[in-house]
Parts: structure tokens; C-alpha cells; sequence
């Protein structure tokens, strides 16, 4: 049976090329996430405690009672 030649294209790997090119978004991406991640740590050492919320701490109260049961 002779093998499809639709997916018998393939180029043989480009001899002396030591980097392949990549996509505009692989390098910027990094950057972008490691610049979001330091921003988020500058600005997270200002902020404080949030208060407790009255109702949550009701419903964790009463799931407390419900379980302990």
C-alpha cells in the first residue's frame, strides 16, 4: 500500500542554524508576566488587612455548628 503524499512534505532540518525563529509574542510574553508579577509585589507591600466581613464570618460560624453537629 503506498503511503498519503499530502503529508510527506517535510523540509530536512536547515543545516548551521543554531536558533529557529520564533514568534514576536515568545519573547515579549516573559517580559510582560515578570514586569506584572514585580508590579503586583512593589504594590502589594502597601497594602494592609482587609477587615473581616460580618457575613462571612457568620456563614463559616454557622457551617462550624452544622458540621460539628
Amino acid at each position: 500500500m503506498a503511503s498519503p503524499t499530502c503529508c510527506a512534505t517535510r523540509r530536512p532540518p536547515a543545516v548551521g542554524r543554531l536558533h529557529p525563529r520564533l514568534p514576536w509574542w515568545a519573547p515579549v510574553l516573559p517580559v510582560l508576566v515578570f514586569a506584572a508579577l514585580l508590579f503586583l509585589l512593589v504594590t502589594g507591600a502597601e497594602a494592609g488587612a482587609a477587615p473581616e466581613a460580618e457575613p462571612v464570618a457568620l456563614l463559616l460560624e454557622w457551617l462550624h455548628r452544622l458540621l460539628v453537629r
